[in-house]
């Protein structure tokens, strides 16, 4: 039984096939580091950032492509890849430098999607624009727009050091989707807030927030501890400590019953870097943690949307092999 709408359904259903991400480093920076708005990063962040490095060792864009689709192509044999923009905040900094990384993007082979990660604050008209017009440009079916929300708590998010506020996320959510960009929202379970910590009541909050949103896609990711940041810090000085594995288990799936069944599931948990994680011990092992929760899911009949719009069971749409896709 499938419990939710998973990315590979959504993909399956609009590509007819596999399609696999290739994560590229562009070099861009972040507001929250480069003193734009702060040089201190949110509080959970990694000074490293994410993604695969290879931008730093000197890698171009089409290099970098060309050295993780012929793993791909060679392993599994897929040949449709998205391409996807991880590091930092994509859309940060002037225009220029965005449209010259998206033309050098051009004539990758096998790129069927594109997905970017950035901030709601790091978005303009123009910018998203230029996102809207890459479909033709880059010969694409789909191009998916991330955006870190984390929590709909305005005091939340300025405790945790973020630098943006709720309506900033709405209003680039919707000036998107009106320009057809597929938004996907990343979502954390277990932030610090002002009151200790946030719980199920916040994530159920922040789920219900993002239902009233045209958003085609949600990330949730578990909060843990990384190494050179100033949650460790509060951990040591214990002033902060990250959710149980039973926790975690127990707000997901409450958030995943509350979730539209529409909206595509592209994460269940987080995936520490090999090196940095600190606590909980319960999230090192990402494949582990994601048998775990679908366990969880099993044995407690969860599934998206029991609470929103799939009372009655799973949506149909939620199989891969679905024909007609979300219908």
């Amino acid at each position: 039984m499938f419990r939710f709408y998973g990315l590979s359904a959504f993909m399956r259903h609009h590509f007819g096939k596999r399609v696999r991400k290739i994560p590229l480093d562009a070099g861009f920076s972040c507001p929250n580091r480069d003193g734009s708005l702060s040089s201190e990063g949110c509080v959970f962040c990694n000074p490293a950032g994410s993604g695969s490095g290879l931008g730093t060792r000197g890698l171009s864009i089409p290099e970098q492509w060309d050295f993780w689709r012929d793993i791909h192509v060679k392993k599994q044999g897929i040949d449709q890849f998205t391409g996807y923009l991880q590091s930092y905040s994509n859309t940060h900094g002037p225009i220029e430098k965005l449209a010259a990384i998206l033309k050098e993007m051009r004539g990758l082979p096998g790129m069927a999607s594109l997905a970017l990660g950035t901030r709601p604050d790091c978005l303009d008209a123009a910018k998203l624009d230029l996102l809207a017009d890459q479909k033709e440009a880059l010969g694409l079916d789909a191009v998916f727009l991330e955006l870190g929300l984390q929590s709909a708590d305005d005091a939340t998010l300025r405790h945790i050091n973020r630098g943006h506020d709720v309506a900033s996320f709405a209003e680039a959510a919707e000036a998107a989707a009106e320009r057809g960009l597929l938004v996907v929202a990343h979502v954390m379970a277990g932030l610090p807030s002002p009151d200790g910590r946030e719980g199920e009541a916040e994530l159920l909050a922040t789920v219900e927030f993002l239902n009233r949103l045209p958003v085609h896609g949600i990330k949730f990711h578990n909060v843990y501890v990384c190494r050179g940041t100033r949650l460790a810090r509060w951990l040591e000085e214990g002033r902060y400590a990250p959710p149980t594995l039973d926790e975690y288990l127990a707000w997901l799936s409450a958030a995943l019953m509350r979730l539209d069944p529409r909206i595509v599931v592209h994460r269940l948990n987080g995936n520490p870097a090999q090196g940095e994680l600190l606590a909980p011990d319960w999230a090192a092992n990402m494949r582990r943690l994601h048998n775990l929760v679908r366990e969880h899911f099993n044995r407690y009949d969860v599934w998206q949307g029991r609470g929103n719009g799939a009372e009655d069971g799973p949506a149909p749409w939620f199989d891969p092999n679905h024909e007609g896709g979300e219908s």
